[in-house]
Order: structure tokens, then C-alpha cells, then sequence
């Protein structure tokens, strides 16, 4: 027996071993099994729970064991059920275990209606009318290796908008083509760092007879780049002016020209044209730091400690301007809706709320439109 088969048993055992402490600790339940399979190979399965269930059917946990299950590797599986002569019927739940279960694959596990555990303790567990099992929250028992890519980067994140930009959804790229989309500039080797980290978490996929990937889930993507995220690195400025906020928006339509782009309607006011649900009294907007005096001649604006009715954000990075769309008839465009919904997602009141419409309004129905699920 090799080390990989050695440390394959290893964590068969301690996985069956943290499995019947899970199950131990439900106090109704009684006469359970959990055994592991010994056959050396083509194995259906590495664990077996059978479980009794109170209406007197059965519910069967055909449990698979990875050591570092991968997103790009996810078995998808049904949720079966098998019918007795006697009308009583097993319920077969497909289990995923490993040490460790990132967030990510805890998704996809519900997503496909895949139970889960892992030896730390955290699990969902559910058994449609019998059991439901939903422990998170406790560290991994091991360190694991830190992904190659992190989203939080302002570099990062230019590859992430191009992939979700509503222009862009559908297209099926090479790492060059994506990178020619980035906006500002980024290398081709960050692009291949964030686009195989991104195909290792099943965000993208490769298409099928062509050297080429496309996005495949937008919505994992959008929300662990949500997460990801840094709303606070962007400095805010508060500013007063006596113009009405119609007048404020039409004089601000100069900005598109005279800043060549690094001017945008942000937040609550791009979703006010994107998606409107949520009623904000300031005007938003982004603006590169540069422009700040022409702004505030065109808007007869002053900063002010409080009772401000605009708010300027002066983005980290100029990527927050890829994608602008103009809405509305309106001369300042808005921030493309992939970025006003991570924006609302941090801005506070009801930015929650207005990125929910954003998500339900526009970016869903696009991805529907591309044939792309969430």
C-alpha cells in the first residue's frame, strides 16, 4: 500500500469516526449505521450511514471522501429514491466528506442537493422529511494552502468585472482577449493566476472543442467578489448644493467629457436608472480625484461635515469606470450593474435592499438571456 492509499484510509476513518459524533449528538434517533466500504476498487461509495426515519421509511447517506475536494471536480449527482413492494421507500443522499469544506463547495453541495460534513464539524445534513443538520462556523482541524488569487486585490478585481460586465456575458474568451478587457491594464500572468483559480472553483468553465473558457456561474462569481469586496477603500466626500437634484444630474453631464470617462453616477442614483426601488435623496457618484474642482464648479458644490445631498466616492482604482452604461437619456453615465450592486451591497441604509433589485431586475434576466443558470 503507497502513502496516498494509506492517507485515503486515514481519513475514511476519521470522517466515519466525526459522522457517528454528528449523528450520536440527535438523541432521538436510534438504530443507525455507519460503516466504511473495504473493497480496494471501483467502490460506489467510501461511507454508508442507513438511518431509520420516524414514518418508518429509511434514509441511505452514500458518503464520498475527498482529501481537498475541488469545485472544477464536483460529482453531480441526483437524490434518488428506491420503492419498496410495500410502498415504504429508501431515500439514497449523496454525501460529500473531507477534512475541510470551503464556503464555495459548501454552496455547490446545496446548489446540487448534496449533503455534506467535514472533520471540524461543520455539516449540512438534510433527509427531506426525516433530518436537517446545519452546523457552521468552526475552524478547519488542519492549515490549508491560501487560494492563488484573492478578489480583494483592485487588480483582481478589473479581470472579475470584465468577466461579469453586462456586455460581456455570453462571450467566450482566451486569458488574452480577457486581458485587453481589463481596465487599467493588468498583466497576462495575473490573468492566468485569477482565471485558473476561477476554473478551479467552477466560475468559469472551459468550452467544450475550443481552446477557450467562458463564465458559468455568475452568481457564485458576483458573490464571492462581494465578499471580497472593499466598499471602505474608496474615500467619501460629502458636498451641499442649492441645485434641485434633476438640475444636479444635468449639470453634472459635463463631467463625462471633461474627465474623459472617470465620472459615473454610483450606488443609490445608478440604480435609480438601473433599477428603481429604493427612494435616497443624495446623488452619488464616482469621480477620480483629479476633477474634484471641476466638479464642484459644475455642481455649485462645497463639502460639508454634515446635511450633505451629494456624495462623492473617489475610488481606490479607476477600474470602478469600466462598463459605464448611459441610462435614461442622461449625459454622465452610471457604473456598470455589476458594480452599482456590489456597491449598494456595502453602502449602508437600504443598500442591501436596492442591490436585491439590481440582482432580480437587470442581472439576472441578462444571465437568463446568455442561457447562464445561478
Amino acid at each position: 500500500m503507497n502513502k496516498s492509499e494509506s492517507d485515503a484510509i486515514q481519513n475514511e476513518i476519521l470522517l466515519e469516526k466525526r459522522l457517528k459524533e454528528i449523528l450520536g449528538d440527535i438523541k432521538w434517533l436510534k438504530n443507525w449505521r455507519v460503516h466504511r466500504n473495504t473493497a480496494p476498487y471501483q467502490r460506489a461509495f467510501d461511507l454508508l450511514a442507513e438511518i431509520p426515519l420516524p414514518d418508518g421509511n429509511r434514509a441511505t447517506l452514500v458518503i464520498e471522501c475527498r482529501n481537498l475536494p475541488r469545485p472544477s471536480q464536483f460529482p453531480f449527482v441526483s437524490l434518488t429514491r428506491d420503492f419498496k413492494k410495500d410502498g415504504s421507500h429508501d431515500t439514497s443522499i449523496p454525501v460529500l466528506a473531507a477534512p475541510w469544506i470551503s464556503p464555495r463547495m459548501a454552496e455547490l453541495c446545496e446548489k446540487h442537493r448534496w449533503s455534506w460534513f467535514d472533520l471540524a464539524g461543520n455539516c449540512r445534513i438534510s433527509i427531506p422529511n426525516g433530518i436537517f443538520i446545519e452546523r457552521t462556523g468552526f475552524d478547519p482541524v488542519h492549515e490549508w494552502p491560501k487560494p492563488e488569487a484573492n478578489l480583494s486585490t483592485p487588480e483582481s478585481a478589473r479581470v472579475v468585472r470584465a468577466l461579469l460586465a453586462s456586455s460581456n456575458i455570453g462571450m467566450k474568451w482566451t486569458q488574452r482577449d480577457l486581458q485587453k478587457h481589463c481596465e487599467p491594464d493588468v498583466s497576462l500572468g495575473l490573468v492566468n493566476k485569477v482565471v485558473r483559480y476561477l476554473r478551479e472553483q467552477a466560475y468559469v468553465m472551459d468550452v467544450p472543442g475550443e481552446r477557450r473558457f467562458r463564465l458559468h456561474d455568475p452568481m457564485g462569481l458576483l458573490n464571492e467578489w462581494k465578499q471580497a469586496y472593499a466598499f471602505e477603500r474608496h474615500y467619501r466626500e460629502g458636498y451641499f448644493t442649492l441645485l434641485r437634484p434633476m438640475a444636479l444630474r444635468a449639470a453634472l453631464g459635463v463631467l463625462n467629457s471633461l474627465t474623459g470617462g472617470h465620472a459615473a453616477f454610483a450606488a443609490f442614483t445608478a440604480a435609480d436608472y438601473q433599477a428603481p426601488h429604493v427612494n435616497e435623496s443624495k446623488t452619488w457618484l464616482f469621480l477620480r480625484k483629479d476633477y474634484e474642482a471641476v466638479f464642484r464648479e459644475k455642481a455649485e458644490a462645497k463639502p460639508v461635515d454634515s446635511g450633505s445631498n451629494i456624495m462623492v466616492l473617489f475610488p481606490e482604482d479607476d477600474g470602478v469606470f469600466y462598463g459605464q452604461i448611459q441610462e435614461g437619456g442622461i449625459e454622465l453615465p452610471c457604473t456598470n450593474p455589476v458594480q452599482t450592486y456590489v456597491d449598494l451591497s456595502h453602502a449602508g441604509g437600504r443598500g442591501e435592499e436596492a442591490a436585491e433589485a439590481i440582482l432580480e431586475q437587470r442581472l439576472k434576466p441578462e444571465w437568463k438571456g446568455a442561457g447562464l443558470a445561478w
